[in-house]
This record gives C-alpha cells, sequence and structure tokens, in this order.
C-alpha cells in the first residue's frame, strides 16, 4: 500500500540486496549518517527502516544514500531495497535545472560522486496530478539489529 497514486509499472521488485552491487551517486553528510548509524545500533533486536530506492537496471541509489552508508558502516551485507524503472517520465531528477538520468547514472559508476542533495527526486502522483518525494516508494523493512557490535 502506497500513499500516492503512482504508474504501478514503475515498481519493479522490493527484495534485499547485496550491499556492495548498488552504485551511489552523491557524497552525504557524515554528521547524518554519524547519527542514523548510532540511532539503528541502538535498538536491541531489530529496527524498522525504509527501504532504499533503486533503478533496477544500473543499481542507481535514487533515494537513501544516508541509509546505504549507515547500514554498510553497521556491517549489514544486505540491504532492502525498491527497484524502479529509472527511464520513466514518472521519475524526475530535480525542479530547477534538472541532472539528465543518463549523468546520474554515469556517476554513479564513477568513483567521482556529486555533492550530497545534488539531486531530488521524484515521482508523479497521478492522483493529485504533483511531483512527490520518491521516498513514497519504499517499503519498510525489518533489519536484525543484534548481530551489531555494540
Amino acid at each position: 500500500m502506497y500513499s500516492i497514486d503512482f504508474d504501478k509499472d514503475l515498481i519493479k521488485g522490493v527484495k534485499l540486496i547485496d550491499i556492495n552491487t548498488l552504485n551511489p551517486h552523491e557524497k552525504i553528510i557524515e554528521k547524518k549518517k554519524t547519527s542514523l548509524a548510532k540511532f539503528i545500533k541502538s535498538y536491541e533486536d531489530y529496527y524498522i527502516i525504509s527501504s532504499i530506492v533503486c533503478c533496477h537496471k544500473s543499481l542507481l541509489i535514487i533515494d537513501g544514500h544516508h541509509r546505504f552508508f549507515a547500514l554498510k558502516e553497521l556491517g549489514f551485507t544486505k540491504v532492502p531495497v525498491t527497484l524502479v524503472d529509472y527511464t520513466s517520465e514518472s521519475i524526475r531528477t530535480g525542479k530547477m535545472n534538472p541532472l539528465s538520468k543518463d549523468y546520474i547514472v554515469n556517476v554513479g559508476h564513477s568513483p567521482n560522486l556529486l555533492e550530497p542533495k545534488s539531486t531530488e527526486h521524484a515521482v508523479y502522483c497521478t492522483a493529485s496530478k504533483q511531483w512527490q518525494p520518491i521516498i513514497l516508494l519504499s517499503s519498510m523493512f525489518k533489519i536484525e539489529t543484534k548481530q551489531i557490535n555494540k
């Protein structure tokens, strides 16, 4: 169940994926990542987290860079991912002067990441006829925190 209406063909899968196969395209705000990792680590048995939104073909991280880097720091080898069709016109990369999706994918396959928050991915809501934050395509996952070295 989603809180917005969108082209259901956008979602290509929801599953746990090897963290090392994902491709970030942006740097992160270190303090935000550290706070999130510390927060996740504080849970005794498990934590509920939004999945990372990724392109189903390139495994480019579209939304969830801080979650990705926090989970990686905590030693998770598999992470929850919602796979989407990034080529769809129902996904945009920003309001003003958006970067091309091809450019963003290429950055994701390079060592030179964009600055934090360089993109503002959004998905088109067919009911409201407005663009909404793409995190709304995420699914909630339970991740085990027992194995994290406290």
